[in-house]
Order: C-alpha cells, then structure tokens, then sequence
C-alpha cells in the first residue's frame, strides 16, 4: 500500500516536533462525521460530554473547510454557497491553525476519514505525523477482516 509517498509503515513513529508531551486530543472522523476514534492525554477541563465534543470538533472542521474554499481566490469556477458540501482535496483546504492555549493540526485522506491532533502551540508542522497516523489505521484498521467500516474503533 503505497499512500503520500510512503511505501510501507516503519515500526517508530517520525520524531517529535519538540520535547515533552505535546498532545492533548486526538480524533478521527470518517466522512460521514461518526467519530471512529477519540483518545485524550493532556486535557485538564472537561466542559462537554463526549457526542457534543464529537459534534462541535466535526462542526467546526466543516465551517473552517468551507470558509477556506470559499475565500480560495485561486479558483474561477463557480463555489457555491457557503456551508456547500466540498468533497475531499477539492478547492482550497487548511492544515492547522493555533490559538495561544493548542494548535490543531488536519489531514483529510480521499477517502474522507479526517484525522485531527489537539497539541501544545508551539509544536511544529504535523502533516508528517498525521500522514503516519493514516497509513497506521489504512494498515491496522481497514484492512482487518473483522473491522466494521462506520464503527468506532476498538
């Protein structure tokens, strides 16, 4: 399976972006916004039960897509409204953004599974990670014969 330029999975992760723990979050989210994954490590207030969280995160990450494909001034054909349904690497797409408490980071495969990392702010660029992340659930996840597409992963 070759994904992103990468051949075959290596048993270590790539290297951390800077010391100590950096990840707060972690979701992945297939395209139909069922959260198949959640794993928190360093999230000291929680305000929202887990389905609310699921739905804002997902909220979000739909609001920002569309508001970044609709600002896309690359594109000359017609966008639509916003709020219109982008489907993946279509239009203009954004990788992460930061606050002065986390940075999200974003992938979204072709498939449609997102994946998202909620991390200190001043971690570096994850796209190497999130791609690492995806050939691991490409490889350990959807080819499993006993895996159920659309349920949570166990």
């Amino acid at each position: 399976m070759q994904f992103f330029g990468v051949s075959e999975i290596s048993p270590s992760p790539p290297a951390p972006t800077a010391s100590g723990n950096n990840g707060h979050m972690m979701y992945v989210f297939n395209r139909n916004g069922v959260c198949l994954l959640y794993r928190e490590w360093n999230r000291p207030l929680r305000t929202l039960d887990a389905q609310q969280d699921h739905k804002l995160m997902f909220g979000l990450l739909f609001s920002l897509k569309s508001l970044t494909a609709k600002m896309d001034p690359t594109s000359a054909v017609e966008k639509g409204n916003l709020g219109m349904l982008q489907l993946p690497g279509q239009g203009c797409s954004f990788h992460s953004f930061c606050t002065n408490t986390y940075k999200l980071s974003f992938m979204e495969s072709p498939s449609g599974i997102k994946i998202i990392l909620v991390t200190h702010p001043r971690t570096g660029d994850l796209r190497e990670s999130l791609k690492y992340i995806y050939n691991l659930y490409v490889e350990y996840v959807v080819k499993n014969p006993l895996y159920t597409p659309g349920s949570p992963i166990r």
